[in-house]
């Protein structure tokens, strides 16, 4: 199966082809003839398995369709997501495969000034890429109208209610016409994200891929059982010499995150922390480095993470064992894409042997135990 078979349209079809894209991805196959269709989507779906391209290559080619060169641009199409970093990459794709179409596009979150996003939109925008509450808050000032979309795009719906945005997401929503098609991406399929799919789509095709309980097959995973206090020897142990040359850790806490890369510079490491505390000027400055390897240790909370989109990283380390099981599975599959392989090693302390329980039940299988190390308890 390659691209040129779902029938997108020439301009689609070149820039995909200079970016290297041939053959699409599950989500890509199973969601653009039904959106071409002009039908809701409930998709399920990870990060890295391709749904920006499945969402943005059938809304520029509808709206494409649609155009009329002599109107001025309004905005037709609303992408809601959870993070600055992640509404900044679904941005950039959608300005990588509509090149040669005309459609205008701003990307609205907080955490800057507000002035140069305003700029934008009073030049008039045919695409709105948003995170909830800046969204929220320029439509309350009188900025953003919503009256003319026609695509309604809600992604990681299930980091939306982590983040305690449901409640924001609800009031956009109901400024948007009844008559729409949405789009809807989850990586999970919980009770509450289910129940909002179900207020927000009309006769939904079902699309899903790799569901949360199937870990990256390319992905070697290890669990070091450790004190907890010993976890930071342990961290500096494991990254000694130059074996592991880009390594993305996880904690559960910014205060870890802080404490964790502090503590390896001390030890002569290149690491920076990212989390919703940074500047967004810092968060840019320290992506930038670790995605072209000037940073070598990223030390990220979860919600930080998202967005974290890096070529061929080697280790994926959980720091810290997470409370949920899914989101082992979200972290881990930072590693090992696109056909890579990659390698996760998790510190358990006494405290997460059940969070660790949690995760051999949910990807039915036990990690395998690396006992010789000098901090094993």
């Amino acid at each position: 199966m390659t691209f040129t078979k779902l029938n997108l349209i020439d301009p689609l079809l070149s820039e995909l082809e200079k970016l290297g894209y041939v053959t699409p991805t599950p989500i890509q196959v199973q969601s653009i003839p039904h959106l071409l269709d002009g039908k809701d989507i409930f998709g399920c779906a990870q990060t890295g398995t391709g749904k920006t391209a499945a969402f943005a290559l059938p809304i520029l080619q509808m709206l494409e369709a649609k155009k009329d060169h002599t109107a001025k641009h309004i905005t037709k199409a609303l992408v809601l997501a959870p993070t600055r970093e992640l509404a900044q990459q679904i941005s950039a794709n959608f300005s990588a495969y509509g090149k040669k179409l005309s459609f205008t596009h701003a990307t609205i979150f907080g955490g800057v000034s507000q002035n140069a996003q305003i700029k934008d939109l009073r030049k008039g925008v045919d695409i709105l890429i948003a995170t909830p509450g800046r969204l929220l808050d320029l439509m309350q000032q009188g900025f953003i109208k919503l009256n003319t979309i026609e695509y309604f795009v809600l992604d990681e719906a299930d980091r939306m209610l982590d983040m305690g945005f449901i409640n924001d997401v609800k009031k956009i929503i109901a400024k948007i016409p009844a008559k729409r098609q949405t789009m809807f991406f989850s990586a999970t399929a919980a009770p509450e994200i289910m129940k909002l799919a179900n207020s927000l789509l009309k006769d939904p095709v079902r699309v899903s891929v790799t569901p949360v309980s199937s870990t990256a097959s390319l992905v070697t995973q290890s669990v070091y059982y450790v004190k907890k206090e010993n976890k930071r020897f342990l961290l500096n142990h494991v990254l000694k010499g130059n074996a592991i040359e880009h390594a993305l850790v996880f904690t559960r806490t910014k205060r870890g995150a802080d404490k964790v890369a502090k503590d390896l510079k001390s030890k002569g490491i290149n690491a920076e922390a990212i989390h919703g505390n940074k500047s967004q000027s810092t968060r840019e400055r320290v992506l930038k480095g670790f995605k072209n390897k000037h940073i070598r240790v990223l030390v990220a909370t979860d919600i930080a993470s998202r967005g974290i989109d890096v070529d061929k990283l080697s280790h994926v380390i959980n720091y810290e064992i997470p409370e949920q099981a899914e989101t082992y599975v979200h972290r881990i599959g930072r590693t090992g894409r696109a056909g890579s392989t990659g390698i996760a090693l998790s510190f358990c302390s006494q405290d997460e042997m059940s969070y660790l329980k949690d995760i051999h039940k949910l990807i039915k299988k036990n990690i395998q135990v690396i006992e010789a190390h000098p901090f094993a308890s």
